[in-house]
């Protein structure tokens, strides 16, 4: 992967949007994560600082702009520095 990205399900995982990895690339191959946008299916796709992502989990639908990468799946309060809230979508 290039410098300055990380894989999308990786990235879910760090920020808290899953439980497990593999729970975090299924989100995204089931179809419910979309990257500035775009909706996406590979877990594999790279994000950057920047993106927006949306994230229509089971529990709520969040857009959020990715403000760092991380390197390991820490506590709440670091997984939260990962990113900022744009906004919730309706339910």
């Amino acid at each position: 992967m290039k410098p300055g990205r990380q894989r999308l399900d990786k990235w879910l995982w760090f920020a808290r949007f899953a439980r497990t990895r593999s729970l975090a690339a299924r989100l995204v191959t089931d179809g419910y994560v979309r990257v500035n946008g775009k909706r996406v299916d590979a877990s594999a796709t790279a994000v950057a600082l920047g993106d927006v992502v949306t994230v229509a989990a089971a529990h709520a639908t969040v857009i959020a702009r990715i403000l760092d990468l991380g390197e390991r799946r820490g506590p709440a309060p670091e997984a939260q520095q990962l990113y900022e809230v744009v906004g919730n979508a309706p339910e």
